[in-house]
């Protein structure tokens, strides 16, 4: 046993790179990515208790830049599958969560090791292939993210377990920060990998043990994970991947005696339905289970008269249609003055005129594809809606295509209303709606920035006039969980800038900051009394 308190590294924010053409770290990387696309098709099983399960009904994946290409097949769950994997967890946690915390710690340290050296390309060529992002999307999510969330979670760690309480004279007070009592479900999205991997890695790290159900979409590079988290040395049955519908999965997991929490990205329709039923059961648990949530967005861009064209523009560019608008992030909306209106409105459509779209495998496509066709269908409609609507138009992009992969061109719509469609329904693909506002209403503006939506993710202003920026930064408050000054609202750094929002937009939990951590602990306080008293009288009994 271990008998001093350790420094661990500290962490330092993985430096992206850029991939430039010609140069060997873009060739390995290309030379991956067709490595994966031309293999053999892939069979990716469920990971449960350490054993790769499999099953008779198998569902393919395939590009969305190139959905005719079969890519293999992943195994699909039952409700069974989902018992096992909480067996399986239940039967690691007592072992885990006794291990000493620094060699938990090691797991994750030697894993965002692991990414940063021989899984990188791999991780960055899954994502790249089965959710359509181009190489410096990828990087920045696949590679950098989640290394960030590795190392940057261990040393929140230390911050919790390091703040004590005081003591009395005789008496020695100290808490300790336990695991929950149970394991925690984990749901993930499809847009951002690294994320996929923190909902899993953040609650173990903390001496927990999880199920996890990725998405459907997002299972390629999934298996990854757990092929890294197996690499770093994370003991069996401490992380275990089902793929399953999720109904099914919650038919069995909220009705579960030590169902201890959820860590969730998705949809807020999706998440309110999860709190619904946990409610619904709280009878059943042996606790209370944390609920922990990063939902949906409608994101704006609130520019004031004092701002300048070229930044704004580019803001909303680079806002709106990284990785086709499929953030939680993106800017969705904007508001832009009446003054600089025709000068960013020209800049505008000359950038995302100039972009290119196509297969990641072609590093100057700025845009991919949209993930799969049900959000093709979607995100068309949408378009279709402003294209017959009277009080908006289509200024650039609203061309889209199908046949090969699920392309959409970035979209730019304007319109009279401020209320319209486009401006207040979360839409998670490359349309951005603007509202063109008079110069001089800029507070009653920012009313209605704050009062569109059902959101509060993220924002930004875009001002150089710092009256304005600090009115908006008031009227703005609760608006966005995470808010820009004169930059895109997307691109948060673990480390830098802890992610998340309130209202409809999740828990505000913050992913990659020690907040989020302490949800996945339950606190004992302990009192020793060195010398104990041996009469019952106080003093003042005289």
């Amino acid at each position: 046993m271990a008998n001093a308190f350790f420094n661990v590294p500290v962490p330092v924010n993985e430096p992206v790179r850029a991939y430039a053409p010609g140069t060997a770290e873009h060739k390995n990387l290309i030379d991956k990515y067709k490595e994966l696309y031309n293999q053999p098709q892939i069979d990716i099983p469920m990971y449960i208790g350490g054993k790769e399960v499999r099953t008779e009904k198998k569902r393919p994946m395939a590009p969305p830049h190139d959905h005719q290409k079969l890519l293999g097949h992943y195994n699909q769950g039952s409700a069974v599958h989902v018992e096992q994997a909480i067996e399986a967890a239940m039967n690691a946690r007592e072992a885990w969560a006794n291990t000493p915390w620094e060699q938990r710690a090691a797991v994750f340290l030697r894993a965002a090791e692991l990414l940063a050296g021989p899984f990188r390309d791999k991780m960055n060529a899954a994502t790249m292939l089965a959710q359509s992002k181009n190489v410096f999307q990828a990087e920045i999510d696949a590679a950098c993210e989640m290394i960030d969330f590795f190392r940057f979670n261990v040393q929140y760690l230390t911050t919790i377990y390091k703040d004590q309480p005081i003591s009395s004279p005789g008496v020695w007070n100290r808490v300790e920060y336990r695991p929950l009592e149970g394991f925690i479900y984990a749901i993930t999205p499809f847009n951002f990998t690294s994320i996929c991997a923190n909902l899993c890695a953040s609650p173990a790290l903390m001496g927990n043990v999880v199920v996890w159900k990725p998405a459907a979409s997002q299972v390629y590079s999934a298996a990854v994970i757990m092929e890294l988290f197996q690499a770093a040395g994370l003991p069996d049955g401490v992380i275990n991947m089902v793929t399953i519908d999720g109904p099914t999965a919650g038919e069995v997991i909220f009705k579960h005696r030590d169902f201890g929490g959820i860590h969730f990205t998705g949809s807020t329709e999706v998440f309110r339905g999860l709190w619904k039923n946990i409610g619904e059961n709280l009878d059943k648990y042996k606790s209370y289970p944390r609920i922990v949530g990063e939902t949906g967005g409608k994101d704006f861009v609130m520019v004031h008269r004092s701002a300048k064209a070229a930044e704004v523009a580019t803001a909303l560019s680079r806002g709106a249609f990284e990785y086709q608008g499929q953030k939680c992030s993106a800017a969705s909306r904007a508001y832009i003055p009446s003054n600089i209106w025709a000068d960013v409105k020209s800049i505008l459509v000359s950038q995302v005129s100039s972009m290119k779209m196509g297969s990641p495998e072609d590093t100057s496509n700025f845009i991919n594809a949209v993930i799969d066709k049900k959000a093709f269908t979607k995100i068309s409609e949408y378009i279709d809606y402003a294209k017959a609507a009277s009080d908006a138009e289509i200024i650039v992009g609203g061309n889209y295509d199908g046949s090969k992969g699920y392309f959409i061109e970035p979209t730019v719509i304007v319109t009279t209303n401020p209320k319209f469609k486009t401006m207040e329904e979360e839409i998670f693909g490359p349309v951005l709606t603007i509202h063109v506002y008079d110069e001089y209403k800029y507070e009653e503006t920012l009313h209605i920035v704050d009062s569109t939506s059902e959101y509060a993710l993220t924002g930004s202003i875009m001002a150089t006039d710092r009256y304005a920026i600090t009115q908006a930064t008031d009227a703005l408050r609760n608006a966005a969980g995470n808010f820009y000054i004169n930059d895109k609202p997307t691109g948060a750094v673990v480390g830098q800038q802890p992610f998340g929002g309130a209202r409809g937009s999740g828990t505000n939990d913050k992913a990659g900051a020690a907040m989020n951590l302490m949800r996945w602990v339950s606190v004992r306080t302990i009192k020793e009394t060195f010398v104990s008293p041996t009469d019952y009288r106080y003093p003042f009994l005289g």
